[in-house]
């Protein structure tokens, strides 16, 4: 690994929500300044509030673009919008902070299409401020996807020990299994694999989980769904020379993932890759955007109203959504 830090763009989510406060306290942490350099894209007045509510003595530094930033501890540098009025009120529902959190996303991802950010890290929004701002996606995933053009972009999981990339997600179980085809089992897999390879992991090595229990035992279990909807794409990238086994039987795959085996697991279904992850610990699970210019890693938490703007959010998610962005990020130093 090079010695070259990535930079993280960190947007601010909705402002009337814990999204300020969890950036401020997260930015008090000197670790982070060693993983990455981090730089929010929101309101630097909102930051500057969150600060007092919080307690802490850091200074917001508007900047127009990455390039003018420091990335110094005790100082946070932000891209200011300037969107939110002093006035707007904590843990109340308002157009303006939905607006503001497309607007802060729609700046990050043309910031990642210059190529000036290595990595998304989103604090949350919420969906109703959002539909209420004039922007009707069911959430950041869709957001993304409709702001890069990329129309297909997976789910990866990740806790210590752990990657988990889902070639379906929230869909009822009986629609997953007709969607599993070879076509989107590959371009999963190859969304797993560009991200690992740009973050520098250069043959990463890759476990297929099957769909059947003991994937399917030569067909003693389901009617053949393995061989039909998986080997196909697994043979192909095999013959690419790429480092892959499967499909396997999920329980000791996993088994055999947390030991440290594989640097990927590809999952079927939501349950099948969500279940281990969340085992491990829900403070520990970071959801991962992959298939974007960069990769985009989120807190697994919600804007959470109720408490906005009291100052005992828990920065705990968003530090560890940092360190996996940090980790994931698109190694620039390294890859022409």
């Amino acid at each position: 690994m090079s010695h070259y830090l990535p930079v993280i763009g960190i947007t601010m989510g909705d402002a009337a929500g814990v999204g300020p406060e969890i950036i401020v306290k997260s930015l008090a942490h000197e670790t982070v300044y060693r993983q990455c350099r981090p730089l929010v894209i929101g309101d630097a007045k909102r930051l500057e509030r969150a600060a007092q509510i919080v307690g802490s003595a850091a200074q917001v530094r508007r900047i127009g673009q990455p390039s003018e930033a420091r990335y110094e501890p005790g100082t946070i540098d932000c891209i200011d919008l300037g969107l939110i009025p002093d006035d707007l009120p904590f843990g109340k529902l308002s157009p303006i902070a939905g607006d503001g959190a497309y607007q802060y996303i729609a700046r990050a991802v043309d910031l990642a299409k210059a190529n000036t950010i290595d990595a998304i890290c989103t604090a949350p929004l919420n969906k109703e401020a959002l539909h209420a701002g004039g922007h009707k996606f069911p959430g950041h995933t869709e957001m993304l996807a409709h702001l890069t053009g990329i129309d297909e972009v997976s789910m990866m999981l990740v806790a210590p020990q752990l990657r988990v990339i889902h070639v379906t997600t929230h869909i009822g179980i009986i629609d997953a299994i007709r969607k599993i085809e070879p076509g989107l089992v590959k371009r999963t897999i190859e969304r797993g694999h560009a991200t690992l390879v740009k973050a520098g992991i250069e043959n990463p090595k890759i476990a297929v989980c099957g769909i059947n229990p003991h994937a399917g035992e030569n067909g003693l279990f389901g009617y053949g769904e393995e061989d039909e909807k998986i080997v196909p794409a697994v043979r192909e990238l095999r013959e690419r020379g790429w480092n892959i086994e499967g499909p396997l039987p999920a329980d000791t795959l996993f088994f055999r993932a947390g030991r440290g085996d594989f640097d990927l697991v590809v999952a079927m279904y939501h349950d099948q890759g969500h279940g281990p992850v969340k085992v491990l610990g829900l403070e520990a699970g970071v959801n991962v955007t992959v298939g974007l210019q960069v990769v985009r890693t989120s807190v697994d938490h919600g804007t959470a109203f109720d408490i906005a703007g009291k100052g005992i959010a828990d920065e705990g998610s968003l530090l560890e959504a940092l360190r996996q962005g940090a980790e994931l990020a698109t190694r620039r130093g390294q890859h022409a």
